[in-house]
């Protein structure tokens, strides 16, 4: 949907828009420490961005609330709370002490995804602390081999040795495994699904086969290109995407986020930064996405943007280049993008288009210079477009420009991922 300012500014302006410091994994809590999640909205839905949204840093040995919104609202005014229910499924949620897991137990509250029996799983640093969600107090489990007994279906965010290691043996148990690492994204026969965009490569697996199934979640700077640019794509069809991407901390885990906070502090009193996550100083500066470099020149960050891009269009002459860089942003990602069409399409059309999106907003305000940021989109689930203008460098009207922000932990994962888990009760 297109914004007007007065919109926009409601939309926004919310407390859910203010950068704050990062909430730190559970594993650095004491043993007996309680992490309470509760949705106390009577908002519509949770892409807007009413209520209030609190998060605070964990201290050892207290008691921490992350209060979520907005949640869904019935007639009476009353809020639906998520809970359990007979006809859920059997839920299990893998690394839910990392910044990922913490946001999926935000989402699925957000949108009252019904479980029948929730069970948290992290590594045996994590195991015996507590997390009250909803209410009700859960011990954290560790994960092994025999964590899936009776599972349905599983939120794995634990990394791509712990998905390689325990997906396939998920899977084998009957368990339907959407996962948020690279693993699988690009093995045959794994989907690889953004639900805006290709929910049919999934049609064909539902929780009612009572079969396993893997179901890859895409890398964060795909999911967030793709929601701005596939309705270009289905309109005019693109040849050639040109992505520079501007990367949060928030994509290096909540360990990255926590030392941009700290190198910010340092920095700013004179001390040399601290340097534990990435090899050099990270606040006030930018560099090249810590990614490995491949043969080609290319990161592994700017392969995925390639490989998944040709994977969820099912396109492989679709050309793609990307360049990646990792900037000092607590959670949101910004990209710059160039598309190439094969048919004209005109800067107003693109406008059009774009404004009834699912899952966009238009924030295009040349008037004002008021165009998409980070800081605007974190904690919302929605993807912000805004710079839409016709490329000067293109003969008639076959090249467009874009600027495109996203919320990296929540549409760029923890959102994606229960969107799938929604398209699977169907």
């Amino acid at each position: 949907m297109a914004l007007s300012a007065q919109h926009q500014k409601a939309l926004f302006s919310s407390p859910r828009a203010v950068l704050r410091a990062p909430t730190a994994a559970i594993g650095s809590v004491g043993p007996r420490s309680t992490v309470h999640f509760s949705s106390s909205f009577t908002g519509s839905s949770s892409s807007g961005g009413g209520g209030t949204h609190s998060r605070k840093t964990f201290d050892n040995n207290k008691s921490v609330s992350l209060t979520t919104g907005p949640g869904i609202s019935r007639r009476g005014g009353g809020v639906i709370r998520m809970g359990l229910t007979e006809g859920g499924p059997t839920l299990a949620v893998v690394g839910v002490t990392g910044a990922v897991g913490q946001e999926f137990l935000s989402v699925l509250s957000d949108r009252n995804f019904p479980f029948r029996e929730l069970k948290l799983l992290a590594s045996n640093r994590s195991a015996g602390k507590h997390i009250t969600f909803e209410g009700k107090e859960y011990e954290i489990q560790e994960l092994t081999e025999d964590s899936f007994k009776g599972v349905e279906l599983a939120l794995f965010s634990a990394g791509g040795s712990i998905s390689k290691k325990f997906g396939p043996i998920a899977v084998a148990q009957g368990t339907i495994v959407v996962d948020n690492s690279s693993a699988f994204r690009m093995d045959e026969g794994v989907p690889l699904v953004v639900p805006e965009v290709n929910a049919d490569a999934m049609a064909h697996i539902k929780l009612s086969n009572k079969q396993g199934a893997l179901i890859a979640n895409p890398n964060c700077s795909t999911i967030i290109c793709l929601m701005a640019t596939t309705p270009l794509h289905r309109h005019a069809k693109v040849k050639r995407m040109v992505v520079s991407t501007y990367q949060a901390a928030s994509g290096a885990g909540a360990a990255a986020m926590a030392e941009l906070q700290q190198q910010t502090k340092e920095v700013l009193e004179g001390i040399p930064p601290t340097c534990n996550i990435f090899s050099r100083q990270y606040a006030f500066n930018l560099f090249s996405h810590n990614s490995a470099v491949t043969a080609n020149g290319y990161n592994e960050e700017e392969m995925k943007l390639v490989k998944e891009t040709r994977k969820i269009w099912n396109d492989d002459t679709v050309k793609v280049t990307a360049t990646c860089i990792r900037v000092p942003v607590m959670r949101a990602h910004a990209e710059s993008i160039n598309l190439q069409f094969e048919t004209p399409v005109d800067e107003h059309k693109a406008r059009e288009i774009l404004s009834s999106a699912k899952g966009v907003v238009v924030i295009d305000d040349r008037e004002g210079n008021n165009f998409p940021t980070p800081l605007e989109v974190s904690s919302k689930d929605a993807v912000a477009v805004g710079r839409i203008r016709h490329d000067i460098s293109q003969e008639g009207n076959y090249g467009l420009d874009l600027f495109v922000c996203g919320d990296q932990i929540r549409k760029g994962a923890a959102l994606n991922a229960v969107q799938i888990a929604e398209l699977l009760l169907s």
